[in-house]
């Protein structure tokens, strides 16, 4: 188990030092779960820039944005790298669109919540076995739930550490590096789409509304699909 002595040291570095000495403790155990939003863009370029040994992959749910797609083909090639990419079981799928309808999530929470669940949790716990640390994107700002995340956690479900590099980053920190370093992102995101996810669950957003507004806009929740332990199944 990591010291506290170790997660203050990480704490003192920039994101990508931090990366970097977490792959010193974990050789060949650390992994990045990629939704290819910006903050995983940011990460990425980070990773690969920097030769990092970390495994990249990505969940493609059956139902995205030909737009991410695009971005997955830039990603590979500007980097020279392919992403591993994970699929939902089509078993799995097959059955719950026979079962209640191939748009079902939309007519309740618990619907929507199993939907995620086969789509993208399932496949990323196949993803995540045998790793010692899982990478994340996320950042405090993006939503309440996501507020008290510190840097590195010990994730008791996964028997793994949970490691959010960019947890205190802001949304302007962001864009000021994709700038910089002129780092590929979802054309969606020039449209309004701040959070994207499945192309029916994701909408561009007004002016004012709050950065996750856009995802699953037709529902009052907490705005998660339970990749991060809010829905365990």
């Amino acid at each position: 188990m990591l010291t506290i002595e170790q997660i203050k040291e990480a704490e003192s570095l920039s994101a990508a030092e931090a990366i970097r000495l977490v792959t010193e403790w974990f050789p060949q155990g650390v992994v990045f779960s990629s939704s290819l939003g910006q903050e995983d863009q940011v990460l990425t370029d980070m990773i690969y820039k920097n030769g990092l040994p970390v495994k990249i992959f990505t969940i493609d749910t059956g139902r995205l944005f030909n737009e991410t797609y695009e971005l997955l083909d830039r990603t590979n090639a500007r980097y020279k790298n392919n992403m591993q990419v994970y699929f939902p079981e089509s078993a799995d799928v097959e059955s719950f669109v026979q079962e209640k309808g191939i748009n079902a999530f939309y007519e309740s929470v618990e619907n929507r919540k199993e939907c995620c669940f086969l789509r993208k949790v399932k496949p990323l716990n196949r993803a995540l076995a045998g790793a010692k640390v899982w990478i994340t994107g996320l950042r405090a700002e993006q939503s309440d739930n996501r507020q008290d995340m510190p840097l590195i956690e010990w994730d008791e479900q996964r028997q793994l550490y949970k490691f959010n590099p960019l947890i205190n980053w802001t949304y302007e920190q962001m864009m000021t590096y994709i700038a910089e370093h002129n780092v590929p992102y979802n054309a969606l995101h020039d449209k309004g789409f701040i959070s994207i996810g499945c192309a029916p669950c994701t909408r561009a957003i007004e002016a004012g509304e709050h950065p996750r507004a856009g995802r699953w806009w037709w529902e009052s929740s907490q705005k998660e699909c339970g990749l991060h332990g809010e829905h365990k199944k």
